[in-house]
Order: structure tokens, then C-alpha cells, then sequence
């Protein structure tokens, strides 16, 4: 073999059999040794025999101790590389997005073999977030060359938005920040708030101040979904968030829409969506929270649809049981409140609360609720968030339709 230019990590059996399969990540206790590596710095990954396995990002404040970046000996991690790596992401969007290439998700993470990294694009702005250390030293050559590839493909933009404030980043040891990425020649916008289309309607997107990067795109066409259900009926949206399911009902037809969450800050910009798109007159609004409101309701309050897209309820295996109760809880109130004929729209954005389990907790919970579940459709994310079968984690998002029998 020849003389490498990166040090060298050597790993555990597990992690060997692991990386052959495709899956990018070593913990720290899959190592056996690591030969002078600087965090955030490339390394060659080898088997305790020294066979080449990879090169990757080295950290030693993770637990995610490596992330391989290419299994490829011959490959040279200049700006070519990521050119590379960018345009075959951005070619795949194109594919898959077609018309609704102005708003999605242009990187995600391991499944474009970017490990860490989320780039949303909202219209005219780039949204990013970086998780790992690695692709933070790296993102002065993947910024300018992302931003250049979009823009000479004919696409409008006025810059990229970091949404780094996340403690996630803490365990990697970063610093928390949000703020537009410099770009040479590039004047800085002054202005952290643009608008969207999706589906047809509009929406104002505050991505300094909104959750994760500012706007949920992976459940676009599931909304689509929903809304072909609303014709003429009384929709109720829990944990609504920016309105995006509510309006999607409304647009749909639905005769009545009342959208529910928690935050008054989200019930205040899910209210102006409605206004933006004319839907108000046939939509209401609550601030509440959904585990307190939906024992309260009654089938009186005559809603035949109801929509359930919580939040993650776990982020980590510890917790899937004290999940699992929440999501049966919210969906087992929801059954009981549907009149016979009725329809529900349910889902899970946690990867830790698996298919398998998610549908578990359904079981449950119409059998408390004595109904049956007539299965209408099951779907998953958006293609531009792309599921990649070696790597579990990419495949998170459960969507399910139901009529209640």
C-alpha cells in the first residue's frame, strides 16, 4: 500500500463489518487506536489487520468518534471532491423535485455522504445547518461552491443563513450561532425572513427564528395527500406548527379548519399564512396544548378529520416507551373524538420510534378506542429527504391515513 497522507484510525471488527455495509459512522468505543488525528481532521479508517475500510472525519468530543466520508483510496478531498459531491445532490433534487425544485431540501446529511450537514432551500435563500465538526472545517470551500452552482444553474438566491443553534453541536465541540454566511462579492441581506410556495400556497418562512431551519419541508406531498380528504369537511390540525397541514386542508376544501398548537408564536404566523392565501374566513385558531385539549373535546364539536404531526416525542432508544405513551395518548383521544367514517392522518418524525412500533401503538390504541383502522395510504418523507437503506437514521418520517370504522 502506498505511503497515505492522512493518520490513521484503527477499528473494532463491529465497525469493520458496519462500514462494509455501507453505514458511515464508528463510535468512540469501536476504536481500537487513533494515530495523531486532529478533530475535524481526515483520517484513513482501517481494520485491526490494517485493511483500508476508508477516509473520514475524525472526532475526539463525539461519539460519533468517525464519519466516513468515501471508501475510495483514490479519492483527493480538494474543491474538485465536493464540486463533485454538490452537483450530484443538486442533479438528483432536480430529478426528483421537478417544478418544486425552489423549495427543498438540497442536502441531507448521509444520504448525499455530506455527514452532518442540512441545506433547506426557502425561494431565494439557503438554510444550513452543520452537526458536524468535520464539514464546519470544510464549509469556507462547500458554501462559495454550492452558492455557485446554484446560481450559474439559473437559480436566484441572496445568500446562505447558518442555523447552527443547536446544543447538538456543543457535544461535537462547536460554539452555537446563527447568522448569513460570508460570500465574497456577496452583499450580506439584511432581512432573515423570505416567502415560499408549496403546493400552491404561500407561506412567510422566518428562518432565523423558526424551528430547525425554518420550515418543515419533508411532509409537502403528504399535506397534498391529506387535503385530497378535506372536501366539505370539519378538519382539526394538531400541533399545527406554521398552519402548513391546516392550510393544505383549507385549500383543499375542507368546510372548517381549526389549527391547534402549543406556541403563541406559531398560532400567530400559522393565522397570518391564512390571511397571506385568503383562507381565514374558513379557518380558527387555539393555543393550547393538544394533550390537555383533546380530552376536553367532545363529538359535538362535529370535526370528521383529524390531523396528528407532533413533534419528535423521543430523540434517543432511552426514551421510546414514555413515546410511545404520548403517541398512543394523542391518537387514541383522536379516535374517540371521529364519528364512525371518519378520518385520521397520523405520523412520527422520531427514526427511534420505528415503523414497526409506530403501528404497534396504533394497534393499541384503536382497540382501547374499540374502532377499526381502514387503511387509506402509508407514506414517508419527501424525496428530496432520500432514505438510504444502509443507514437507518435517513428513514424517519411514518405517515398513515385512516378512515375510523
Amino acid at each position: 500500500m502506498k505511503q497515505r497522507e492522512f493518520p490513521t484510525v484503527f477499528v473494532t471488527r463491529k465497525a469493520e463489518l458496519a462500514l462494509q455495509s455501507g453505514h458511515p459512522w464508528v463510535y468512540d468505543g469501536e476504536v481500537i487506536r487513533a494515530e495523531r488525528c486532529a478533530d475535524g481532521g481526515l483520517c484513513d479508517i482501517c481494520s485491526e489487520k490494517g485493511r483500508y475500510l476508508g477516509t473520514g472525519f475524525f472526532n475526539s468530543h463525539s461519539r460519533i468518534r468517525l464519519r466516513a466520508l468515501s471508501r475510495s483510496a483514490n479519492d483527493r478531498f480538494d474543491e474538485s471532491f465536493w464540486e463533485r459531491r454538490i452537483r450530484y445532490a443538486w442533479e438528483y433534487r432536480k430529478t426528483v423535485m421537478g417544478k418544486d425544485i425552489d423549495c427543498c431540501r438540497v442536502i441531507f446529511g448521509e444520504s448525499d455522504f455530506f455527514p452532518g450537514l442540512t441545506v433547506d432551500r426557502f425561494s431565494d435563500v439557503l438554510v444550513a445547518q452543520t452537526l458536524s465538526l468535520g464539514i464546519e472545517k470544510q464549509k469556507g470551500v462547500i458554501f462559495p461552491l454550492l452558492y455557485r452552482i446554484l446560481t450559474e444553474d439559473g437559480q436566484q438566491l441572496r445568500g446562505i443563513y447558518e442555523r447552527n443553534d443547536v446544543a447538538i453541536r456543543e457535544l461535537e465541540g462547536m460554539e452555537q450561532g446563527k447568522g448569513f454566511f460570508p460570500l465574497a462579492g456577496i452583499p450580506q441581506p439584511d432581512v432573515a425572513v423570505t416567502e415560499i410556495v408549496e403546493n400552491g400556497i404561500r407561506y412567510e418562512v422566518d428562518f432565523e427564528n423558526g424551528q430547525k431551519t425554518g420550515f418543515f419541508l419533508d411532509q409537502k406531498y403528504n399535506r397534498l395527500a391529506a387535503a385530497k380528504l378535506a372536501q366539505g369537511r370539519r378538519v382539526l390540525d394538531c400541533f399545527t406548527h406554521t398552519g402548513s397541514f391546516a392550510l393544505n386542508a383549507a385549500m383543499g376544501g375542507a368546510a372548517h379548519v381549526r389549527a391547534v398548537d402549543i406556541s403563541e408564536d406559531a398560532v400567530r404566523l400559522a393565522r397570518k399564512n391564512a390571511c397571506l392565501n385568503g383562507l381565514d374566513r374558513r379557518m380558527s385558531f387555539a393555543a393550547a396544548n393538544v394533550f390537555d385539549l383533546l380530552p376536553q373535546m367532545g363529538r359535538e364539536e362535529g370535526f370528521d378529520f383529524i390531523i396528528l404531526d407532533p413533534p419528535a416525542f423521543t430523540k434517543s432508544r432511552k426514551t421510546v416507551d414514555s413515546a410511545a405513551r404520548g403517541y398512543k395518548e394523542i391518537n387514541l383521544r383522536a379516535m374517540k373524538l371521529l364519528p364512525r367514517g371518519g378520518y385520521l392522518a397520523t405520523c412520527s418524525c422520531s427514526h427511534f420510534m420505528t415503523e414497526e412500533k409506530f403501528i404497534g401503538v396504533l394497534r393499541e390504541a384503536a382497540a382501547d378506542a374499540h374502532v377499526q383502522l381502514r387503511q387509506i395510504e402509508a407514506r414517508q418523507q419527501a424525496p428530496d429527504h432520500p432514505i438510504l437503506w444502509n443507514v437507518p437514521e435517513t428513514n424517519y418520517l411514518k405517515f398513515l391515513l385512516f378512515q375510523v370504522v
